[in-house]
Formats: structure tokens, sequence, C-alpha cells
């Protein structure tokens, strides 16, 4: 059985994204977005939200290269002279694991965004992190710990099956992530979590146009598919350069992507539709990739 979760990252970080994000949901195959709550337009996603009762939302955690919800003297460790994320994700990654009072003020920053995301009202859909920074295995700790309090019940691991990949328009490099991603999945299923067998966006991220999503959907894979995007109308401040935000949001809304999906019997849906599935897959034994 094939079953799609398809997310937008970055919701709140621009109108230009909460606008292609409401479009590729109402018009598209868009089921779910992951909400920056200290984005510059994080209080338009969440009215916006509202009014799409069918669009799973989650929480998008930032601890690099953002703004953080926490004022610096709370944090003073964890950002720069302009009070923003440090961009150095190994010297961050090391702080993290080796100094305690570092891993207080994560602990801290971490129990702020959920919180926040809490007081939005929404519905906790699934949790993932901004560069996938999850998959350090301090981070990984803590999601587990305080999300638990907060109701976690579905998390993102990075696991990209570059077979597929290959048939469609082979990637350039590899992903030296993919082990650690692989160790993240056991961990999440292991706490009850639920989580996709395989992801798909981490190769190809910022150009998942057309072309490449139909090859995805004429290829998916049995089991809990994640693909993630990142749709705009235009490219707005602070976006990724060389991103093609308003392709991947011409994907989205591509009508032979539906018909495909039609076609193969795919079933699209939220995290928290497949949430008891995923469980129940979690207690059977992982197959190679």
């Amino acid at each position: 059985m094939k079953r799609l979760i398809v997310t937008a990252d970055d919701f709140g970080a621009a109108v230009a994204v909460n606008e292609a994000v409401e479009q590729a949901h109402g018009d598209g195959i868009l089921t779910c977005a992951s909400l920056l709550v200290a984005g510059d337009a994080a209080a338009d996603a969440v009215a916006r939200a509202m009014r799409m009762p069918g669009l799973g939302v989650g929480l998008h955690l930032v601890l690099v290269e953002g703004r953080p919800v926490l004022p610096s003297d709370r944090i003073p460790d964890l950002i720069d002279a302009d009070g923003l994320f440090r961009t150095d994700m190994v010297r961050a990654g090391i702080n993290f694991f080796f100094r305690p009072s570092v891993r207080r003020q994560l602990a801290a920053e971490i129990e702020a965004q959920f919180a926040a995301f809490a007081a939005t009202g929404l519905a906790l859909d699934h949790v993932n992190a901004h560069k996938h920074f999850h998959l350090h295995p301090t981070i990984t700790s803590l999601i587990l710990e305080i999300g638990e309090r907060h109701g976690i019940r579905a998390v993102r691991a990075p696991v990209e099956p570059r077979a597929v990949l290959n048939a469609i328009d082979r990637p350039q490099g590899i992903d030296i992530a993919l082990p650690w991603a692989r160790l993240v999945r056991l961990r999440l299923r292991k706490a009850g979590l639920a989580v996709p067998d395989q992801v798909f966006g981490i190769a190809w991220s910022g150009a998942l146009h057309r072309d490449r999503l139909r090859g995805l959907l004429a290829r998916l894979p049995d089991g809990l598919t994640e693909i993630y995007t990142h749709p705009a109308m235009a490219a707005y401040p602070g976006s990724a350069l060389g991103y093609r935000y308003q392709d991947e949001l011409a994907a989205l809304t591509d009508d032979l992507a539906k018909d495909i999906i039609k076609r193969e019997m795919i079933t699209l849906g939220r995290f928290v539709d497949f949430a008891e599935l995923a469980r129940h897959a979690s207690r059977q034994p992982l197959g190679r990739l």
C-alpha cells in the first residue's frame, strides 16, 4: 500500500510562502506544512491554517540560521552579535554535546518553540528541524523529552532512497547524513513515534520541479512516504539563493501529478492520519534502502 504525506517547510517565513501553502493545499496535493514559530509571517500563517482544517501543521524547529523565541540573555551561547542563531552547525553541534551550560540553553529554546506552537491553538501534527538538525543526538533526545509534554506523535527522519532518485534524475554527490538518519529513524520508532519509511526532498531541495515530482509519484515505494517541498509565490527576504520556489509550487498544483496519484492508488494524508499505521509498521523489521 502506498501512503503519502506532502509537506511544505518554512510556513510562516514570509507571506509569499504562506500564500503558496494555501494555494498548494487548496488546489494541489499539499497535505502538511511545518511552521516557523518565530518567522516574520508566523501570525499570518496561523490565521491561514485556522481556515484550512484539513492542513496538518507541525513545528519546524529552528536552532541554526534563524531567529530564536527566547530573549538573547537567556541563550547567549546559541546566538551571534545580531541575536540570531549561529550558522556554523559543526561548532554548534560540538557545544551542544560537550557543554552542559549550552545544552541547558538549547533545552530552554526548544521548550519555548514547542510552547509557542501550543499557544497558536493548532493541533501538533508533526515535528522536524531546519537543516535536519534533529539528527544531532542531543537535539533528538531533547525533542523526545520535551515533545512528550506537548503531545508529539510524528517526526521526520530524512532517509532518502537514492535508487528511486537515480531512476528519475541522478543527483550529484552523496547523502553523508543517511547513516545518522537511519539511526534516528530507529530511535524515534522505538520511542513510539510515527516516522515515514522514506523521505524525498533532500537531494533536490529547492528544485523539486514538475518532472521530478511526477517521477517520484510514478515510482513511489510501498509504505509511508513523505515528500517535503519549499513552495513560495516568489523569492522573499531571507530566502535561499537559487531555490526554485515557484517551480515547486507549480509541481504541487500540477494536474498530471494529481492524475498519477489516482492511477497509482496513492493515499494522501497528514501525519496524524497515518500515525497509528506507522506505529504498527514500526514494529516490523526494517528493510535496507
